[in-house]
């Protein structure tokens, strides 16, 4: 079984995660930006039955300008919003991760493919 997702171009990791200090203890939370990709690829593609088995997931992120970018900075926040909407039970479930660029389009296209249950 495979499934195609389109989704926006996530956020980077270094913008996904903000600290705040409270007393002497430091602590990372999950910035709005963060909160607002979640919400923004629920709107897009709706809550889903989660997927069941080891999975590979081939990303394809198109990106919105050409700045410089590492594509591994992109894939936290994209895999915890399918995992938050229900695509997988957990992004543990990934047994093969694939990531490519493409031209300019401000998108991101997801397969997942169910490799065993």
């Amino acid at each position: 079984m495979t499934v195609l997702l389109e989704v926006p171009f996530p956020p980077s990791v270094n913008s996904y995660y903000r600290s705040i200090r409270r007393g002497r203890i430091c602590q990372s939370i999950l910035s709005e930006k963060g909160r607002e990709y979640a919400l923004s690829v629920l709107e897009k593609i709706g809550p889903q039955k989660p997927l069941q088995g080891r999975l590979a997931v081939s990303v394809e992120l198109f990106p919105p300008d050409r700045r410089k970018r590492d594509l591994d900075n992109y894939m936290k926040s994209l895999l915890d919003a399918l995992t938050k909407i229900g695509v997988w039970e957990d992004d543990s479930q990934i047994d093969r991760l694939t990531i490519a660029r493409g031209p300019l389009q401000n998108k991101c296209l997801v397969t997942i493919e169910v490799l065993y249950e």
